[in-house]
């Protein structure tokens, strides 16, 4: 079974992103995005891997990356409908239209789409981001990797935009990069 990967950029304090869906106080520099680059190369959108030259780089991890509107909608307002196309690309919303033959719109259930593609074979799911979406898809996340920014933002769109539930994670492994953020991996307990 494919597992469910929660990858995603925070503030020291618990936010992925600023009151309006900012998130370029998020760095990507030095030794931290040299990691990312070898590791996780997939997860940087279409554009960035050109500008890279890592356009044709192989995915290591992720095939498929589900995503809420939110996280969807900044791409899409530069003109980048498919943002992630070295992935198959999923995006729940109840309001959007198609924007792209690669992207699939979901207004469906999200543990239910979940569940159906993590009995599918290949490579793992990355959940991409918002905090409501993770909320829902929280029993779902397998493992939650963090990229513990050092930044405090004091408000914003939080990790979890969910009830208040609390639940044990396992730390499996941390890595602290000379541009002061911190890889941080959790799994199940």
């Amino acid at each position: 079974m494919r597992s469910l990967t929660y990858y995603v950029a925070t503030s020291l304090d618990g936010f992925i992103a600023g009151p309006d869906g900012q998130f370029d106080f998020f760095g990507f520099s030095g030794d931290f995005a040299a990691a990312v680059l070898a590791e996780f190369p997939e997860t940087l959108p279409g554009p960035a891997r050109a500008q890279l030259g890592i356009a044709e780089a192989p995915n290591r991890r992720f095939d498929t990356v589900v995503m809420g509107r939110g996280t969807y909608e900044p791409g899409l307002a530069v003109g980048m409908t498919s943002p992630y196309p070295q992935l198959r690309q999923y995006v729940f919303s109840r309001s959007l239209a198609g924007a792209d033959p690669d992207v699939e719109i979901v207004a469906g259930d999200p543990v239910e789409v979940v569940r159906r593609l993590r009995r599918e074979d290949g490579l793992g799911i990355w959940l991409c981001g918002g905090g409501r979406l993770a909320a829902q898809l929280r029993d779902e996340i397998d493992e939650l990797i963090l990229k513990i920014n050092p930044v405090m933002l004091g408000a914003g769109i939080p990790l979890f935009a969910g009830e208040f539930r609390p639940a044990q994670l396992r730390l499996a492994e941390t890595r602290t990069f000379e541009t002061g953020t911190i890889l941080a991996t959790y799994g199940r307990s």
